[in-house]
This record gives structure tokens, C-alpha cells and sequence, in this order.
């Protein structure tokens, strides 16, 4: 490039850049909401790495052999929306100056299926780089998988920005640590160290020194001293991508609200609109018309928009490696396809094994672990493992081995005690495409990742959790291992659907309509203990439903028994004491609120019958939220404090959990 080329190209690029920043400040300053700091001084990473670095076609989002983008810092979002508009995806400046408003299409924080080109929702701070850490396992496996010497269909990066707020936050460390174990080479980060947080400047509490923490990861580490050099930048990305063994963190050094005369370096601008003055003095600094709202030079137009015609040669000439990819193996591409549409494969179910009384008990964690095994050789996509608790989960698949630095097609992955990160990880996975993942802790540390779970269920990703050590049954573990306030929590989150199955039989009918379920996460609650086998297939194949009558009094009931999990074969020898007294009582099995909730009024009448007052529900956790179901009239047996250290069975008893204290509760109930 000649020197007058050259020259025009800097200014072009800087109009791009200043492009960025004044669409940022405006955006925010018109819906009197939002952070203008970060995109501002984060306009040239973004510029560069949009422009510059990325893979991507602004005419298709979806395309599958993109590189991923996750804005981590959700509280940039003009940073991307601004990306996004410039490049040419389906986002108008309109949709910029409707920033943050109702049903618009650029929401305060990126959010997952709303706006074209967004990847994940962001926001909670760690959870994006953690769904990042995800992004580059499933592109190493998927790549392992199908890849063959000069066939190569799956060959792309994951790219991170993130900021201070990332990096204090544990599930950013736990997911680093594991990327940097596995050596996700692929994985690439910008860390925006403008030194900056809500409170003031970040040496208040952050004095750490990143850079030598995340070579301790195994990472790869890169220092750009100043975020406005492009050059810089870009040969930091370049070097990043050429590291194939580490993943790569750049630290690139920004100003905060970068061009403002009063505000820049300022916590003042980190979260809160700059104000109009403060945008005319910052506009009339960066050379831009000050008397002017959402300005786009149309040479800026013209630059950005080059991403159209480059996106969509790469993709045509993947879509040429991908037909060149069929002919030479056939059996190869269909099963790409079948992974990246996340169909369920023919007789995916077909090696479920049917349990009987005559297996004798087995807790439905066991009856988990055989269920899995004999889907996952039929399933493909379905991968995961647990957080170093594979033994007590059942989580481990037999047939496979470890995914791991050497071996990325394993199937079994060793997330090693970082729920947190497991759970954001997991989300990540399945919003690459191409696989079906699962995970697995004990319940009590559900706490770990409830925020992991909770965005998941926000982006309605059909992701399994596997829960087990269920209830004060674990026993000698002690209150501290004891979930007894798990279930209502996890019940309090919109759009999971937990199952907790009454026994072996239950249990493969749970795992069936957990994969069937594509609408948001399942999370499949199970037992320590063993269960006696209670049903048949037949009568468990109501599991879809919620909730089934288990067993039935000869006429009409004088009472209904409603349990889950463990405690359901305690209601059915309640039921036998209670017909000795001449009292008829029906047991329900209810796996799943949420299912019976969308069940037709008419099947829940059935079940539980309208004109039955007398109803108890059974359930060693907190009784909270049961009245929706015994009504005003009825009767809960629940926990009310954290349980204690003792033999299972003891602590049960001690706890109420009895088919003799169910009786009593009923004959009281009864006499009323």
C-alpha cells in the first residue's frame, strides 16, 4: 500500500472507529439509559476485529462455519449493535435510536435469539466468557469429529471481549482455568483494561496482576498498550490466531468514554448517559458535526459494507468445501447435518432398558447412569460430564473417553469442581450447534450455578442438568449436603422443567422427555438411595404429563396422596394402612409441575379430582409452593429446616417422612 493509500485508508478507518462511539453516545444519551464508556473506548477492537479479523456474513447470522463473537461486557451493547448495524445484518439505525425501549431490537443487554448476530445473552458479568469457553469446545470436538485431511468443515475462532467486571467474577477464572487446561487454541480474548468499575478505578479492589494469572491458566498472553492503535490490535489478533496450543488473551489497555473532554478515564461514564453538553464537546474534540444525532458518513457506509461481499464469498467457498466434503464422505455429512439440526437420531431411544420389580431397588441416579449410556450410543451429540463428581452422578459414558487436549473427540468431559463454569459452559456448547449437552453435580450445589442456569432458561436452551443426592436421605453428608430448599428454588425459575422420578422405570421416562424437550433446560432431580421399581412403562410413560394416578382406591377417593421422587413409595404404604382403616386414597406421582401445569384442565381434573378436598402432598424439601395443589384444606410434608447428620433412613424419620405419619396426617385431616 502506497503512502497516499495509506493515508486514506488511516482516515477512513478513523471515521469508522468515531462512527462507533458517536452512534454509542447518542444511542444512550437518547434513551436517557445505558453505558457509553466502554463502547467508546473499545471502538477500535471492535472495528478492527469486525472488520479486519472475523469470519462472519451479515446475510446469514447462522452461517455455520462463522467465528463466534461474545460481547461478555454485556454493558457495551452499542458497542455490538453499533458493529452490527454498520456491517449490514438485519438491524436499521432506527433499531439504534429505539435503543433500550420496548420490543426493540436492541435491548439493554445482548440477548440471544433478539437480535440478529448476537451470539449469547450477556449481561451477568463472567457468564458470556464462560459461554465462550463452551463455543471453542464444541467447535474442537465437532472438528475432531467430522474433519478429515483436506476436508476441513469446521474451522473457525471464538472471540471474547471482556472487561475488569469479567475478570473479578469466579466463573470467568473457573472457565479460564479449564480452557487453558484443554488448550483451546481457537479461543481468542480482548480484555478491555481501562481500569474502570461502577465504584471508581478498579485498584480499589482489583490490584491483581491479569496478565500473569492467565499465563498461570496456560494461556497465552499478548499486552497492547494503547486500545487506539489499530496496527497494534491487529497483529495482537493475528498473533493470537496463529497460537494453536493455548488460548489467547490480548490485555489492551483503553480509555473509558475515550474523546471526552470531562468524563473520559471516569467511573462517571462507565454507566450513566454522558449528558448533551458533555456529547457536543466530545463530538467537537473527535472532529464530528456537534449539532447532528446519529450521524453515518456514507464513506463509512461503504467501508463497513464490505463485510457483505467478503461474508458471502466465505461462506460460498465453505459451502463449495462442504459439497466437495459430501462426495468424499457421504455417511460423514449426513450425520453434520442431523448434528448441527439437532435431530434425534433414529432409535435414539431404542436401547432404553425397561426396569421391573424384579430388579430390586436401585436409586435413580444408577438407573440414570444405565439410561444414559444407552442413549448416548445411539445419540451422538449428546455430551458431558460433571463437575468431579462422575461416580456419585452416574454422569460417566462407558463406551467413550475424556475429551481432553489430545483426544477432543472424547465424549466425556471432566469440568472438575466448577459448577459455575460447567453450567455456562454447557449453554455455550449448544448455542455453538452440533450437540446436546448434560452436566451433573449433587443438588445441594445447585447453588453454585444457579446464575449459569438462569440465563439459559432466559435463552430457552433445551441443556440437561443432572441433580442427584436429592434430599435429607443423602444422611451422614449432614445439613450441609442436605438440598432442602433446592427444589423450590429451582422451581422458582422460569422456563426450567424439573423432573424428579419416583423410581428406576420413572427415570428412563424422565430422560426421554428431557430430550424431547426443546423449548428450555431440564433438570432431572434423583436419588442417593435405592427405590423400590414402583410402575410399569405403561403407567411412567405418563411422566409427559406431569403427574398420574400411581395407584387408585376401589371407588372414589376419600383422599389424594401427591408425592415425588423418593417419597412416593412411602405414600403407596400409606395408602395400604390407611385402606386397612377403611379409608380410600389415591396416589399421585407428580415428577413435574411444569409439565402437569401444561397439561389440558380437563387431565389435571382427573388426576386431581376437584371435588376431593382432603389432599396431602409429600416432599422432603420446603413445603413452599404446594398450596397451589392441596389448597387451603390440605396438609404438606415438608422440611422446615436444614436437616441434620445421621443415617438416611434416621433422618427421614425423624423428619416425618413415614407411611405412619402420612396416616396420622390423614386421619386428622379426615376428621376435620
Amino acid at each position: 500500500m502506497n503512502e497516499g493509500v495509506a493515508e486514506s485508508q488511516a482516515a477512513i478507518d478513523q471515521l469508522c472507529i468515531n462512527t462507533i462511539r458517536t452512534l454509542s453516545m447518542d444511542a444512550v444519551q437518547k434513551a436517557n439509559s445505558g453505558h457509553p464508556g466502554a463502547p467508546m473506548g473499545l471502538a477500535p477492537a471492535g472495528y478492527m476485529l469486525w472488520t479486519r479479523i472475523m469470519k462472519h456474513n451479515p446475510a446469514n447470522p447462522g452461517w455455520l462455519d462463522r467465528d463466534r463473537f461474545v460481547l461478555s461486557a454485556g454493558h457495551a451493547s452499542m458497542l455490538i449493535y453499533s458493529l452490527l448495524y454498520l456491517c449490514g445484518y438485519d438491524l436499521t439505525l432506527d433499531d439504534i435510536k429505539n435503543f433500550r425501549q420496548w420490543q426493540s431490537k436492541t435491548p439493554g443487554h445482548p440477548e440471544f435469539g433478539h437480535t440478529p448476530g448476537v451470539e449469547t445473552t450477556t449481561g451477568p458479568l463472567g457468564q458470556g466468557f464462560a459461554n465462550a469457553v463452551g463455543m471453542a469446545m464444541a467447535e474442537r470436538h465437532l472438528a475432531a469429529r467430522f474433519n478429515r485431511p483436506g476436508h476441513e468443515i469446521v474451522d473457525h475462532y471464538t472471540y471474547i471481549i471482556c472487561g475488569d467486571g469479567d475478570m473479578m467474577e469466579g466463573v470467568a477464572s473457573e472457565a479460564a482455568s479449564l480452557a487453558g487446561h484443554l488448550g483451546l487454541g481457537r479461543l481468542i480474548c480482548i480484555y478491555d483494561d481501562n481500569k474502570i468499575s461502577i465504584e471508581g478505578r478498579t485498584d480499589i479492589t482489583f490490584t491483581e496482576d491479569v496478565a500473569m494469572r492467565f499465563k498461570a491458566y496456560n494461556w497465552h498472553v499478548q499486552n497492547v498498550t494503547d486500545g487506539n492503535d489499530t496496527e497494534a490490535i491487529f497483529k495482537a489478533l493475528e498473533a493470537a490466531k496463529a497460537e494453536i496450543d493455548r488460548p489467547s488473551l490480548v490485555v489492551m489497555r483503553t480509555n473509558i468514554a475515550y474523546g471526552s473532554p470531562n468524563k473520559q478515564d471516569s467511573a462517571d461514564a462507565h454507566g450513566a448517559p454522558l449528558g448533551e453538553e458533555e456529547i457536543r464537546l466530545t463530538k467537537k474534540n473527535l472532529d464530528w458535526p456537534d449539532d447532528v444525532e446519529f450521524f453515518v458518513p456514507q464513506e463509512v457506509i461503504n467501508s463497513f459494507r464490505k463485510c457483505v461481499e467478503t461474508g458471502k464469498a466465505s461462506e460460498e467457498r465453505w459451502l463449495e468445501k462442504f459439497q466437495a466434503y459430501t462426495k468424499e464422505h457421504p455417511d460423514l455429512a449426513k450425520q453434520w447435518v442431523d448434528a448441527v439440526s439437532g435431530y434425534l437420531t433414529t432409535g435414539w431411544d431404542a436401547e432404553i432398558p425397561d426396569f421391573s420389580h424384579e430388579d430390586g431397588p436401585i436409586a435413580t441416579r444408577a438407573a440414570s447412569g444405565k439410561v444414559l449410556n444407552a442413549i448416548a450410543k445411539n445419540l451422538p451429540t449428546l455430551i458431558g460430564g460433571s463437575a468431579d463428581l462422575a461416580p456419585s452422578n452416574k454422569t460417566y459414558l462407558d463406551f467413550s473417553h475424556e475429551f481432553q487436549k489430545d483426544a477432543y473427540d472424547g465424549r466425556n468431559i471432566r469440568f472438575g469442581v466448577r459448577e459455575h463454569a460447567m453450567g455456562a459452559i454447557m449453554s455455550g456448547m449448544f448455542l455453538h450447534h452440533g450437540l446436546r449437552p448434560y452436566g451433573g453435580t449433587f443438588l445441594v450445589f445447585f447453588d453454585y450455578m444457579k446464575p449459569a442456569i438462569r440465563v439459559a432458561c432466559l435463552m430457552k436452551l433445551p441443556v440437561i442438568y443432572v441433580f442427584t443426592h436429592d434430599s435429607i436421605a443423602v444422611g451422614e453428608d449432614g445439613p450441609t449436603h442436605q438440598p432442602v430448599e433446592q427444589l423450590a428454588n429451582l422451581r422458582s425459575i422460569p422456563g426450567i422443567t424439573v423432573i424428579r422420578p419416583a423410581d428406576a422405570t420413572e427415570t428412563a421416562a424422565a430422560w426421554r422427555q428431557a430430550l424431547r424437550t426443546n423449548s428450555g433446560p431440564v433438570a432431572l432431580v434423583l436419588s442417593r438411595q435405592k427405590l423400590p421399581v414402583l410402575g410399569q412403562k405403561e403407567s411412567a410413560d405418563e411422566l409427559s404429563n406431569g403427574a398420574y394416578v400411581l395407584a387408585d382406591s376401589d371407588g372414589k377417593p376419600d383422599i389424594i396422596l401427591i408425592a415425588t421422587g423418593s417419597e412416593v413409595h412411602i405414600a403407596l404404604e400409606a395408602r395400604q394402612q390407611l385402606a386397612q382403616k377403611g379409608i380410600g386414597a389415591r396416589v399421585v406421582s407428580m415428577p413435574s409441575w411444569e409439565l402437569f401445569e401444561k397439561s389440558s384442565q380437563e387431565y389435571r381434573d382427573r388426576v386431581l379430582l376437584p371435588d376431593v378436598a382432603a389432599r396431602i402432598a409429600i416432599e422432603a424439601g420446603l413445603p413452599m409452593g404446594w398450596e397451589r395443589y392441596t389448597g387451603s384444606s390440605g396438609t404438606i410434608i415438608g422440611m422446615t429446616g436444614f436437616g441434620a447428620s445421621a443415617p438416611g433412613n434416621v433422618v427421614m424419620e425423624k423428619s416425618g417422612f413415614t407411611p405412619e405419619n402420612i396416616v396420622q396426617k390423614a386421619l386428622d385431616l379426615l376428621s376435620k
